[in-house]
C-alpha cells in the first residue's frame, strides 16, 4: 500500500512539473519570434526618388537626357536598369515612389514650356488612358499594386508657359483637386520661377490644406520655408562632402517653430541614419544598380572612394523600418541641443567624383556640429580620438530614443573611430535604436535599476528575429552599458550579402 502511495505522489509530484514547464517553454518560443520591428508600416513622409536613377541609365549625360528617362517603360520594364518599381522590396510598403523630374512634360517640344504641368503625361506613360484624373487613378494604383505606399512626383513651382494666363491660385486650385482625386500622395515641389518666392510656396501649401489634404507638400529653398511645411528637404548635396553638411543643415532648422497645421518635418535625404539619430524623414537618392555607369565611367554621384552608398542598402532598410517604432517630428516640438564645437571634414577631389564643378585636386571642406540632440542631453565622447565620429541623438514623442554616430571624411577616406559614448535618458520603458559604430555605449538613467528585473532583447533592423542579450549587457546601479562587439554583431545579424552599411539595431528592455 505505501509503496502505491509514494509511487502515486511521485507521478502527481513530477506531472506537476512538467506541466509548470510545458508554459514556461512555450511562452519563451513564442517570446523570442515576436520581432521588435512592427508589420504595420510606417506613416514616415519616407520615399524614393528617381532622379539619380534617371541620371544612372544616360550615364549621366546632361540634364536633358535625365529627364528622357523617366518614361513607363523604366519604371515597369524588365530589361536591363529598368523594374524601378521593382526596387527595395522589404520597405517598399513603408516608401513612397516619387518620380522626379519630367514625369508631367512631352517627350517633344520645349520642355521649358511644360514646367508645372503636375499630370501624368501621356506621352511618357502610353499605358495609362483616360481623362488626366483617370490616368493618374490607374497609375496610383499600378504603383500601389506594386506594393509601394503610394505615388509622388516632382513639381516646378510655377505655371508653365503653355496654361496661358491664368491666376496663379486657379490654376494650383485645379491641381491640387486632380492630385486628391486621383489619390496622388506626395509633392515634391523643387525648383521654378517663384522657387525662391516663400509666399508663393506659402499659397500653394495653403490651397493643398483645402483641396488635397492627404497631400503632403514639400518644400525646399530657404529655412524658414519649413515653417509652413508639412516636409522641408535640405537640398541637393554631392555625396563625398554629404554627412557634415547634412548635419549642419538639420541642426540650422532646429531653431524653427511651425506655423498653425503645419508638420515641419525635416527631410534630409539620403542620409537614413542622420535621419534616424534626429528624427527626420528620408529621401532615398541611392539605388541598387552597383559599379560604373552604363558608359563606363564611375557613377560620380555616388563615388565608391566616398562610402560606396550603392552597397548600402541596407542601412535605409534599418533607418526606414526603424519609423514603424518611431516616426520622424516637427521642429518645435521639444528641446534641442547643438555642440559649440565643429568638426571638420575634408575631400580632396578626383576625375568623376561629383557632378558639382570642381578642379581635380581641389579641397572640399566642411564644418558640422560634434554632437547634436533633441529632447536629450548632448552625448558624451569618454575617449575622443583624432577622428572621433559625430553623435546624434533624439528622444522621440512616443518615447523612443535613438542614438547615431556618424563616420568621418578625411583628404580621401572616410573613416569610422569607434569611440566610448554616454547618453543620458531618463527611461528604458520604450525601444532604443542603435545606429553606427562604438567601442561601447553607455545609458546612464537618473536611478538605479536591478539587472534581475529584466530582459533585454536585441533585433537588427535589417531582420525580423529579436535575440536575447541580457548576459551580455552590463548594468552596474544606473549604468546600462552595451559593448560595440554586441552592436555590431546583432546589428549586422542580417546583413545583406556585399552590402557594407554600418549596424543598425533596436533594444527592448523587458520587466521580468
Amino acid at each position: 500500500m505505501k509503496s502505491h502511495l509514494i509511487t502515486l505522489v511521485l507521478l502527481i509530484f513530477f506531472y506537476g512539473i512538467a506541466n509548470a514547464q510545458i508554459p514556461k517553454e512555450k511562452n519563451s518560443l513564442k517570446e523570442k519570434q515576436i520581432s521588435l520591428v512592427p508589420e504595420t508600416p510606417s506613416k514616415a513622409p519616407d520615399y524614393f526618388c528617381t532622379w539619380n536613377i534617371q541620371g544612372y541609365l544616360c550615364s549621366i549625360k546632361d540634364g536633358y537626357a535625365m529627364r528622357m528617362e523617366m518614361q513607363e517603360k523604366n519604371m515597369y520594364g524588365d530589361s536591363t536598369f529598368q523594374n524601378w518599381l521593382g526596387f527595395f522590396p522589404k520597405i517598399r510598403q513603408d516608401i513612397y515612389f516619387v518620380m522626379d523630374d519630367s514625369w508631367d512634360i512631352p517627350n517633344s517640344g520645349t520642355i521649358s514650356d511644360y514646367y508645372g504641368m503636375a499630370e501624368l503625361d501621356p506621352d511618357r506613360f502610353p499605358s495609362f488612358t483616360g481623362t488626366s484624373e483617370e490616368r493618374m487613378k490607374k497609375m496610383v494604383k499600378a504603383v500601389k499594386d506594386k506594393g509601394w505606399k503610394g505615388l509622388g512626383g516632382w513639381i516646378c513651382v510655377q505655371v508653365p508657359p503653355v496654361a496661358g494666363k491664368i491666376d496663379s491660385s486657379v490654376y494650383w486650385t485645379n491641381k491640387l483637386q486632380l492630385a486628391n482625386a486621383a489619390g496622388f500622395s506626395y509633392w515634391k515641389a523643387d525648383w521654378g520661377k517663384y522657387s525662391g518666392n516663400p509666399e508663393y510656396r506659402r499659397m500653394m501649401t495653403a490651397l493643398g490644406r483645402k483641396y488635397a489634404p492627404n497631400l503632403i507638400i514639400e518644400h525646399a529653398m530657404g529655412e524658414n520655408n519649413i515653417t509652413f511645411s508639412d516636409t522641408y528637404r535640405t537640398y541637393d548635396v554631392e555625396n563625398i562632402i554629404s554627412l557634415p553638411v547634412t548635419i549642419s543643415r538639420v541642426a540650422g532648422l532646429l531653431k524653427y517653430k511651425p506655423e498653425n497645421e503645419a508638420k515641419g518635418i525635416i527631410n534630409c535625404e539620403d542620409e537614413p541614419y542622420i535621419a534616424a539619430g534626429l528624427g527626420c524623414a528620408i529621401g532615398i537618392m541611392r539605388h541598387p544598380f552597383v559599379g560604373d555607369l552604363p558608359s563606363g565611367i564611375p557613377d560620380f554621384a555616388f563615388p565608391v572612394a566616398a562610402r560606396d552608398v550603392k552597397k548600402r542598402l541596407d542601412e535605409v532598410v534599418r533607418a526606414v523600418r526603424w519609423h514603424r517604432i518611431a516616426e520622424p517630428f516637427g521642429v518645435g516640438s521639444g528641446s534641442y541641443s547643438i555642440d559649440t564645437l565643429l568638426f571638420t571634414d575634408t575631400w580632396k577631389v578626383e576625375k568623376y567624383e561629383t557632378w558639382v564643378d570642381r578642379k581635380i585636386g581641389e579641397i572640399v571642406q566642411e564644418k558640422a556640429p560634434a554632437r547634436v540632440s533633441r529632447g536629450l542631453p548632448l552625448a558624451k565622447i569618454v575617449n575622443p580620438g583624432k577622428n572621433k565620429p559625430y553623435v546624434l541623438s533624439s528622444l522621440y514623442p512616443n518615447g523612443a530614443i535613438a542614438i547615431a554616430t556618424i563616420g568621418r571624411t578625411s583628404d580621401r577616406e572616410y573613416i569610422f573611430e569607434k569611440s566610448t559614448i554616454e547618453q543620458e535618458i531618463n527611461s528604458i520603458d520604450s525601444p532604443i535604436g542603435i545606429f553606427g559604430q562604438y567601442e561601447s555605449l553607455t545609458l546612464v538613467l537618473p536611478d538605479k535599476i536591478k539587472k534581475s528585473s529584466y530582459t533585454i532583447w536585441a533585433q537588427d533592423l535589417a531582420g525580423d528575429t529579436p535575440v536575447n542579450i541580457t548576459k551580455e549587457i552590463i548594468i552596474k546601479e544606473n549604468r546600462i552599458t552595451i559593448p560595440g562587439q554586441l552592436i555590431t554583431k546583432i546589428g549586422l545579424s542580417a546583413a545583406t550579402s556585399g552590402d557594407v552599411s554600418d549596424p543598425g539595431l533596436v533594444i527592448k528592455f523587458d520587466l521580468r
